[in-house]
């Protein structure tokens, strides 16, 4: 009976000893035969306060248990293969003192995905439209026929057509540097005018950015939570804009729905970002995210970087397909941040599918053209410049 357990010594010293027990018990009710009914079996293991084993258990149910025991010891052995180990640490989220290089993993390690990302072959390209009259006014009520889309020089048909109050995901990234500490009551109420255009079925998320950009609120469907964490916002530090444009993008990856647009209320340019410009044209470019900015700005612009900032707001609002609103007055604030809100829920959603697809992963130009009704003055357009082709 000894040797038929006895490859299970090669599992460890303890397991060894607790089996040579259990078999010598096992020995000796055999040589006992029917003069023992039962046996007192304590426990081998530390149990709770308050619990014992029964003192009277029968030869054959220690016979069962030992026979579980040693498979149960087998089995952990085979599944302590250290290739089925399924953990995985935590990223870090702190980037203070990491270099250029490796900035972007940093980054990308504050936002997490809750599933797999899925990817599929889509040929229909959505182009979200705002129409303006000369004195900067909306202009709804257009039809299908009132547009022309162009990928490059090629005409393209409209197939679908929308000017539906859809649902959005919205991110507002919110400027909470040390300059902005004489505009910050006036950039709150700036939001909160902003969140009384949503709709019950919107959802937003919050990011507030000075030395760096940080995650205050996850997608919510709570105004009232928002606006109860930028309360508590206290203006510091430098202006990490840049950064926060990342992180806002990145968050996007997560929205529920496919209309998505950020908002940036900000009070100069970027000093103290580690993504340059460049870097982060090219990830607007990418990303089918719609961004309005409100720049505030001073009447006198002690540094380049200050100097730079309403046409880096500018550039990037526009490159999406949304608009940058500039003004020098915390007192126009709020009625900047309606105009956005009411804007964002009267779009026209053009969508095309190009007559020859390219799954060639570049850039492809696209231009919106209007047929106004005969009458109007002229109108202006504002679309995204274009879009990236999949690559599968």
């Amino acid at each position: 009976m000894k040797a038929a357990y006895k490859d299970l010594t090669l599992l460890s010293p303890t397991c060894a000893n607790i089996c040579n027990q259990l078999v010598d018990i096992m020995a000796r009710l055999h040589q006992r035969g029917s003069q023992m009914s039962g046996i007192e079996i304590r426990s081998i293991a530390p149990v709770s306060r308050g619990l014992s084993l029964p003192k009277f258990v029968s030869g054959a149910l220690v016979l069962a248990l030992a026979f579980s025991f040693l498979v149960g010891v087998r089995a952990m052995a085979q599944d302590s293969d250290v290739d089925d180990v399924h953990i995985s640490p935590h990223p870090p989220t702190d980037n203070t003192n990491l270099s250029n290089t490796n900035v972007k993993d940093a980054l990308s390690a504050t936002v997490t995905t809750h599933a797999p990302t899925i990817k599929q072959k889509v040929d229909l390209v959505l182009v979200p439209v705002t129409v303006t009259d000369p004195l900067n006014r909306l202009v709804t009520g257009l039809d299908k026929e009132n547009f022309e889309v162009y990928e490059g020089k090629e005409k393209e048909e409209v197939r679908h057509f929308s000017s539906e109050d859809a649902p959005i995901s919205l991110g507002v990234i919110f400027d909470m540097s040390g300059s902005m500490a004489s505009k910050i009551e006036r950039a709150r109420e700036a939001v909160i005018e902003f969140f009384k255009t949503a709709n019950p079925q919107d959802e937003f998320f919050l990011i507030t950015f000075a030395d760096r950009p940080e995650e205050v609120s996850d997608f919510t469907q709570s105004i009232d939570d928002l606006q109860g964490k930028l309360v508590f916002t206290v203006p510091k530090g430098r202006t990490a804009l840049l950064d926060a444009i990342y992180l806002g993008i990145s968050k996007m990856r997560q929205a529920k729905y496919p209309k998505r647009s950020l908002l940036i209320i900000s009070d100069g340019g970027d000093n103290h970002s580690r993504y340059t410009e460049g870097e982060i044209k090219s990830l607007v470019k990418e990303a089918d995210v719609m961004i309005y900015s409100i720049g505030i700005y001073d009447r006198y612009m002690a540094t380049p970087e200050e100097q730079l900032g309403p046409a880096l707001l500018s550039d990037i609002s526009e490159l999406s397909g949304g608009r940058s609103f500039t003004i020098d007055n915390p007192n126009d604030l709020a009625d900047v941040a309606t105009k956005i809100g009411i804007e964002l829920r009267n779009q026209y959603v053009l969508g095309y599918r190009p007559k020859t697809p390219a799954h060639d992963g570049k850039w492809h130009k696209i231009k919106v053209k209007l047929l106004p009704p005969k009458g109007l003055p002229p109108l202006h357009v504002y679309a995204k410049t274009g879009y990236y082709a999949s690559t599968q």
